[in-house]
């Protein structure tokens, strides 16, 4: 093992190493392993690891045992209290659970019931749930409030040297079960406190791996405060990668991250939904939207990993089945398999026998609304058509042309097609 220069804003790696020392007998060794599947199609040494395997499927209780395990014991008489948009909240109900305090916990009212109901299960009674507004930082309010009515400990999901120090175990067992050197490690991001771990024991001990923040794209904080060189807040945040989505990033993040990560990405909701997918379907491994971000990002970077051995962190599996339809849909959307359409009919029998056969032998009708309006010569319907190869779009639309089909193509007008669809 090689120590880098004077890293002064990193987190010691002697706080790391007692962070694992907290650990050990209470959270999994998660398995690192490599994917033959990944690696075949990305031409390098591809290894996850696996932390949608632990007892709470997510990471997130690593920093949030280390913490409370650290407390005195004045502190744990006093209880805790966290903001948590499901993993953390996980994580936190473990460890009240597991040292015996009281918690209250504070979840956007949007969190996946999944979630909501694994808490309760993991808290085993020693923690009160209060589900309050619709995002994380809406939640995180709350959660301040109710720190300073009750003087319990307040335990952030990332902006806490203890909390991040726990993330960073995640690097010692990477690092201890690599055969060869890591030349990339991706990453998700959201508050940052897991990427600031790992990064702070990574940067030091193997210095050369290359360390890539991967973020979704509708909540690119951590993206904005790199790119402007200070801490962003945004506006709003598209809340569906429920895990990575906050608004601002931890103050300690922020120093680590814009000195030492070595790139930062953005991924779209579909290629995520797709990276799911593809996780489920030739991994038999369920992630959650967070979870999957690190995969969804590897196409990006296609050419520069290709030969070279490369770490991706699954880093959460709370996924709730209600969502699965969705996750389908924004998949097939992002790889350009299904495309709506509105189509005007002739108001005359046989218009839709005329319209089946522009399909290709291989397309699909996997939506149909059709409304017929007295007194009129065309009647509108919206069309969905899911496709076998999305090269096919171009041919099915010069068909459509060809028979003189009346229609709009609706997938590039957000407003009307998530109105009508």
């Amino acid at each position: 093992m090689t120590v880098a220069g004077t890293t002064d804003s990193l987190i010691s790696i002697e706080e790391i190493m007692k962070a694992q020392q907290r650990l050990a007998g209470v959270v999994l060794k998660s398995p690192y392993i490599r994917n033959y599947n990944l690696s075949d199609e990305y031409g390098c040494n591809l290894w996850l690891k696996r932390e949608d395997l632990q007892v709470v499927r997510s990471f997130k209780i690593r920093g949030a045992y280390n913490k409370i395990k650290s407390l005195s014991t004045a502190d744990l008489e006093k209880g805790v209290v966290c903001a948590s948009a499901g993993n953390h909240a996980q994580g936190v109900a473990f460890a009240c659970a597991h040292l015996s305090t009281y918690g209250t916990i504070v979840m956007p009212s949007t969190t996946p019931s999944q979630k909501v109901k694994k808490v309760k299960h993991f808290g085993k009674g020693f923690v009160k749930i209060l589900l309050e507004g619709d995002t994380f930082d809406d939640a995180y309010q709350v959660a301040l409030e109710v720190q300073q009515e009750s003087g319990a400990v307040f335990i952030h999901p990332f902006d806490d040297e203890l909390v991040i120090a726990g993330q960073g175990t995640i690097a010692c067992e990477i690092v201890e079960e690599s055969t060869e050197p890591l030349d990339f490690l991706f990453i998700a991001v959201g508050g940052g406190g897991l990427i600031s771990g790992i990064t702070s024991y990574m940067k030091k001990i193997s210095p050369a791996t290359r360390i890539i923040a991967v973020e979704a794209s509708g909540a690119p904080a951590m993206y904005n405060s790199v790119k402007t060189g200070s801490r962003v807040l945004l506006d709003s945040i598209d809340g569906f990668a429920d895990g990575v989505a906050v608004k601002e990033i931890g103050i300690r993040s922020f120093d680590i991250c814009k000195e030492y990560v070595d790139d930062f990405a953005l991924v779209e909701e579909g290629a995520i939904c797709s990276a799911i997918l593809s996780l489920y379907n030739d991994e038999a491994i369920v992630a959650e939207p967070a979870g999957a971000v690190g995969i969804a990002a590897l196409d990006q970077y296609r050419q520069q990993i290709k030969g070279k051995n490369v770490g991706v962190i699954i880093c959460g599996g709370n996924n709730d089945v209600a969502r699965t339809e969705e996750i389908r849909e924004r998949a097939l959307l992002w790889e350009g398999r299904k495309h709506y359409f509105i189509v005007r009919f002739p108001q005359r029998a046989g218009a839709l026998k005329e319209f089946l056969t522009v399909l290709g032998p291989e397309d699909d009708i996997a939506h149909f609304e059709y409304t017929k309006k007295n007194n009129r010569t065309t009647g509108p319907a919206v069309v969905g058509i899911e496709l076998k190869d999305k090269n096919d779009f171009s041919q099915l639309v010069e068909r459509m042309t060809e028979r003189r089909i009346n229609f709009e193509h609706i997938n590039d007008s957000p407003l009307l097609f998530e109105w009508i669809v």
